[in-house]
């Protein structure tokens, strides 16, 4: 029995690992996708369980296209970055939004912001590199 419990966390250390060998700017969405779930926490319900939904589903499916591009043929790649400049877009403009409507911590906001600058910088040199 023990050996199978050791074999067991073995798999488990196994998965994790290569979780952190991952991309860098998948593990800045992933950093900014847990942000984001804090981030809603402190937003009234009204506004939680709309644009709080929509924000955290935008930067799942910002994860999934950037996953695929890792994954994808060579020839395929620049359609799933493109796709996933368009949701980094879309996830700025919802947290333009919770500025605008004072949801929640200025600072925190900025903060989450500058992070999807930052994905959006690594997602287009990525892009580009694709081009040369």
């Amino acid at each position: 029995m023990p050996l199978r419990k050791l074999y067991q966390d073995c798999q488990i250390f196994d998965r994790l690992k290569s979780m952190s060998e991952s991309l860098p700017v998948i593990n800045l969405v992933y950093k900014q996708y847990k942000q984001t779930v804090d981030l809603n926490t402190k937003v009234p319900k009204i506004h939680r369980y709309s644009l709080g939904n929509s924000l955290e589903q935008s930067i799942l499916e910002l994860m999934e296209e950037l996953i695929m591009a890792k994954n994808a043929p060579k020839s395929l790649k620049s359609g799933y970055l493109i796709k996933a400049l368009s949701k980094q877009e879309i996830a700025a403009l919802k947290l333009r939004l919770y500025l605008e409507l004072n949801l929640a911590n200025e600072t925190k906001i900025f903060q989450a912001q500058a992070n999807l600058v930052e994905i959006g910088r690594m997602t287009g040199g990525w892009l580009k590199s694709l081009k040369q």
